[in-house]
């Protein structure tokens, strides 16, 4: 990361394609949590663990526990575009907030809490001072607050 004072997490950005319509015609449940996971790797990148850091270190974030708000729907050729913050972290795990839009309008939302964990070992680690620095920096910087819905429990 080059400039701590403008740190944010970058909008991952894809669109709808065919494989992923129901048969309702609307994107189908599941392939918005493929998007969030992209989402999810590209913020695993941008804080330093990245394929090359996998590999060296046999360490990754391991989702634990989700909970996805399913909004609107969504179709065929949509933009979408997700934003992440991160709603908090400790020495082994990261809570993050994801966001989906289309055409403007905020449609699902994701909140994921992931470990660290040493795949060899399939026990928790301490993130690395480099990449605990970078999650310290993005959630100090990022100039954003965590979203009211963060937290929230299934209601009936």
């Amino acid at each position: 990361m080059t400039d701590l004072a403008a740190a944010k997490l970058p909008t991952y950005r894809c669109t709808v394609v065919p494989e992923w319509i129901d048969y309702n015609g609307h994107m189908s449940e599941a392939f918005y949590v493929l998007v969030f996971g992209f989402a999810t790797d590209q913020v695993m990148d941008e804080l330093g663990m990245d394929q090359l850091y996998r590999q060296e270190t046999q360490c990754s974030l391991y989702t634990v526990e989700a909970h996805i708000r399913y909004l609107l729907e969504t179709g065929l050729g949509a933009e979408l575009t997700v934003t992440t913050v991160i709603a908090g972290a400790g020495p082994k795990k990261l809570h993050l907030a994801h966001e989906m839009h289309a055409g403007g309008q905020l449609i699902a939302t994701e909140e994921i809490l992931a470990l660290h964990v040493n795949t060899r070992t399939q026990r928790t680690e301490h993130f690395p001072p480099a990449v605990s620095d970078n999650i310290t920096s993005f959630r100090l910087t990022s100039g954003q607050q965590t979203p009211e819905w963060v937290g929230r429990k299934l209601t009936a």
